[in-house]
């Protein structure tokens, strides 16, 4: 009788403290992550992680301070408050904190959870000088959008990085969510996904929204649109049948690659408030992509922007995705080492996204043209004696991560250089694209390269000449002469005058923002001006201060250009600006903005083999 009360008694000592579902050790279970979507107070989310069992009693508990397609050190811990720990019998624990992003709890062994609140990025863009970029970033408007981009609400102890989660979310019943994750069950307002390790769970972002969804096949891919539109100003449906044709002539220009079976573009449109969203681009994933773009954006341009953000997304499918090296592999959210091949990982997609449109007849020639004349142009406000290697290894400190936006410049210049040399060697039977599906053959998704390793592989698997590019042009810091390699598929540089934007021609910005002076707006230097500028008497260097009575900053600039792309020629403007320690105003009409630049044109005089040559490279 004895011993079988002090049994009885010990068990329900063990149930009291919660114990019992703690005997499995942390390595052998899964870490029960919960987020509360329902109960959201000052736009802040509480999240709460609990692992297994730990046997030291030192423990350390992360949020990212990077994450893979980034190339930034965004520290999402600086948006988490109200941090605890917790112990089997609901005491908090003491901890401390090593940086932003990293908390020490000691007494490990008696662990049982650790809670937190989540702020999200949105709101904060325009106040940081260094701000999450947007397709990166987190977004938390109770009962209306919530863009859980896991990273910046779910964190990892040390040590647990390739240990399984089961993340429970609860939300809105009005809510729709959107993500590759798998989920295990989805009732009564309560969904719950799981992912095989902490890449699996910052890999797969998740959107709760009040969307509008499509889906369509595309050889054997199912791709899901969703769009997210706060204004109801487009659906889903307005963007499918552009969408569709677009990504069917990458499957086509890709041929047999094929590394997933779906693939989710989660669109989110901006209002461009003063919290909301204001970086305007994707951040690729296995099996989906984030897009945020402006609300205000006539759908014709909105299309063609999603053509060319989207189509550089899903190319990642087959570099980095595919074709990675140990640095990607087994990234360190907090530590991390970046690989040199940036010329790669971003120059070969942003190359592919511009290539495959003109090889399956999205564009013609000329807009072709327009667009490498456009990378050499815009290569041109970054140091071009910089080792791209060398910088790509350092991207994330100065003077290297003030050059990483010339990665889509002069990155896809290296491969269209790469690529002409391939074509030209080859006699036309191989390219870039021939050499990553080589690539991908060799490696895939699992067998990552050594990083000192790949130029040495491609040499041997092409020409030594091939070798001697990298080490002069992407090893080195010898600048690539542009103009050589396009006479030798018969092309040739000249300058026209053509059409832009007021404040931005196609792409690029007129305007930029100065972190060091309190966000001011200036116009830029070392560009060519388009008439708008030029006629108005505005100089590059000059600060904005007001347009139309509105003082500029970086939050009331955006709905001014949202507005530009309605404006007439006829109307009248009056900008101040700041200029060698004096004020000026500046008025006049807006009228119709052109700009002269450099374009491609074909040689008159090309030789039959120049064109031959041209015609494999542009034509496939």
């Amino acid at each position: 009788m004895k011993k079988t009360v002090l049994i009885i008694l010990a068990g329900l000592s063990l149930m009291g403290c919660g114990a019992s579902k703690n005997l499995v050790p942390a390595s052998n279970r899964p870490i029960m992550t919960s987020i509360d979507l329902v109960n959201v107070v000052d736009d802040r989310v509480k999240v709460s992680v609990d692992p297994g069992a730990f046997t030291t009693d030192n423990v350390t508990f992360f949020i990212p301070k990077t994450v893979p397609g980034t190339y930034s050190e965004d520290n999402y811990g600086k948006y988490i408050q109200n941090f605890k720990a917790y112990d089997y019998k609901g005491k908090e624990l003491s901890f401390s904190k090593s940086d932003d992003n990293t908390w020490n709890i000691s007494n490990g062994k008696v662990l049982d959870k650790v809670t937190y609140e989540v702020n999200d990025t949105y709101d904060t863009e325009g106040e940081v000088q260094e701000a999450v970029f947007s397709p990166a970033g987190t977004n938390i408007l109770k009962g209306e959008n919530f863009m859980l981009n896991l990273h910046g609400f779910v964190g990892y102890f040390d040590g647990l990085k390739e240990v399984p989660y089961e993340i429970a979310i609860s939300a809105p019943s009005n809510l729709s969510s959107t993500t590759s994750l798998t989920k295990k069950s989805g009732t009564n307002g309560m969904d719950t996904f799981v992912a095989g390790r902490y890449f699996e769970v910052i890999d797969n972002p998740i959107m709760y929204a009040k969307a509008t969804a499509e889906s369509f096949e595309i050889s054997g891919i199912t791709v899901n649109l969703v769009l997210y539109s706060p204004n109801q100003m487009y659906t889903a449906s307005d963007l499918k049948e552009r969408m569709q044709t677009m990504m069917g002539a990458q499957k086509s220009f890709l041929g047999e690659v094929n590394s997933t079976k779906q693939y989710n573009i989660i669109l989110y449109l901006s209002t461009l408030g003063e919290e909301d969203a204001s970086g305007f681009g994707a951040l690729e994933h296995h099996t989906s992509t984030v897009v945020v773009l402006p609300e205000q954006m006539p759908l014709d341009r909105l299309e063609q922007a999603m053509v060319d953000v989207v189509s550089h997304e899903f190319f990642h499918i087959v570099t980095p995705l595919s074709v990675h090296s140990k640095e990607i592999q087994f990234f360190d959210f907090n530590d991390p080492k970046m690989s040199e091949h940036l010329w790669m990982y971003e120059g070969t997609t942003e190359y592919f996204a511009n290539l495959f449109q003109i090889q399956q007849g999205l564009i013609d020639e000329t807009e072709f043209y327009k667009r490498i004349m456009d990378k050499i142009n815009n290569a041109k406000s970054y140091d071009d004696n910089m080792s791209f290697t060398e910088m790509s290894k350092n991207i994330l400190v100065a003077p290297y991560k003030e050059n990483y936006a010339n990665v889509y410049e002069k990155g896809t210049l290296i491969n269209m250089a790469l690529d002409i040399t391939l074509r030209d060697l080859s006699k036309g039977e191989k390219g870039v694209l021939w050499l990553l599906k080589e690539l991908s053959k060799k490696y895939g998704d699992q067998v990552p390269f050594e990083d000192s390793e790949l130029i040495g592989e491609i040499t041997a698997m092409t020409y030594p000449e091939v070798g001697e590019f990298f080490e002069t042009h992407v090893i080195g810091n010898s600048p690539i002469d542009y103009p050589a390699y396009l006479s030798k598929v018969g092309l040739t540089i000249t300058d026209v005058t053509q059409e832009s934007g007021y404040f931005l021609n196609g792409d690029i910005p007129y305007i930029d923002v100065d972190e060091n002076n309190d966000n001011a707006i200036f116009i830029r230097e070392g560009i060519t001006l388009n008439s708008f500028f030029i006629d108005l008497g505005a100089k590059g260097g000059d600060v904005i201060k007001n347009i139309d009575g509105v003082n500029i900053s970086l939050e009331t600039i955006r709905p001014i250009i949202g507005a530009s792309f309605g404006w007439t020629a006829d109307k009248e403007i009056q900008m101040v600006v700041a200029r060698d320690g004096e004020e000026i105003t500046l008025s006049g009409t807006v009228g119709t903005p052109m700009v002269e630049l450099e374009t491609i044109v074909p040689i008159e005089n090309a030789t039959s083999e120049q064109v031959a040559l041209r015609n494999v490279w542009m034509k496939g």
